[in-house]
């Protein structure tokens, strides 16, 4: 079985980022930014009560400290201010999650930070610490060093698969600082793929192997609802 997660709560104050309202009855778990690269107290409050009006899930979606850039802008950071940094965002949304009577589902951590750490073990180290703190699985993409160091945490590890991103043919993606459009079609019919074969095609042709516990649509990518709900109608049979 397989979830459909989204990043959201990616606005910030009277600035609007993706339309979580017509995205949340598609998805099954929502990654709720926690104000490093986007979201407040506000933004916070209104997703996870938008979150549990769906019965969706909700994790963290910890940045790099870079709202300026949308935490997509590499920063460096020694392993304990990185644990300390992510630790604080978990933190905060764990908060809201209470006064709604919510549980953490997961931890997914954002933009540069989710790069980083699947290649950097430190990196993908610090952020576990943090992940500990709160007993909370994490997701990243296997063949990568977040499967060699979060593959065998006892929180858990959630494998996910890119709805709207292309992957090299090694198998990293491919992210740039704006998401285009997909074809939700084609977006579809891949996720489908991931899911019941284990199979993705690269941006030039080659087969890579994948696996998707959950499978990620962006809440801004242009046509994010129309690519949500083609993606949700391709999986349902298959979701949890």
């Amino acid at each position: 079985m397989v979830a459909i997660n989204c990043d959201m709560g990616e606005s910030f104050s009277i600035y609007h980022c993706g339309d979580d309202e017509g995205l949340m009855p598609y998805v099954t778990v929502a990654n709720v930014a926690c104000g490093f690269h986007a979201s407040d107290p506000r933004v916070m409050t209104r997703t996870v009560k938008l979150a549990k009006r769906h019965g969706v899930r909700v994790g963290a979606h910890p940045s790099l400290p870079d709202r300026e850039g949308f935490g997509r802008r590499e920063m460096k950071m020694d392993r304990e201010e990185l644990t300390a940094a992510v630790v604080y965002q978990i933190g905060a949304l764990s908060g809201f999650l209470r006064a709604e009577g919510m549980d953490l589902n997961h931890v997914k951590v954002h933009g540069s930070l989710y790069g980083m750490s699947s290649r950097d073990p430190e990196v993908a180290q610090a952020i576990a610490d943090a992940a500990d703190v709160f007993g909370a699985p994490l997701m990243g993409m296997v063949g990568t060093v977040h499967e060699q160091v979060w593959g065998d945490r006892a929180a858990g590890f959630i494998a996910e698969y890119y709805a709207d991103l292309d992957y090299r043919d090694d198998g990293s993606l491919i992210i740039t600082r704006e998401h285009q459009a997909f074809d939700p079609v084609r977006s579809a019919e891949r996720a489908l793929r991931a899911v019941t074969e284990g199979k993705a095609t690269s941006e030039n042709g080659k087969e890579l192997t994948v696996r998707a516990d959950s499978v990620c649509v962006h809440s801004d990518t242009p046509n994010a609802v129309e690519l949500a709900e083609a993606v949700h109608a391709a999986l349902k049979s298959h979701l949890n």
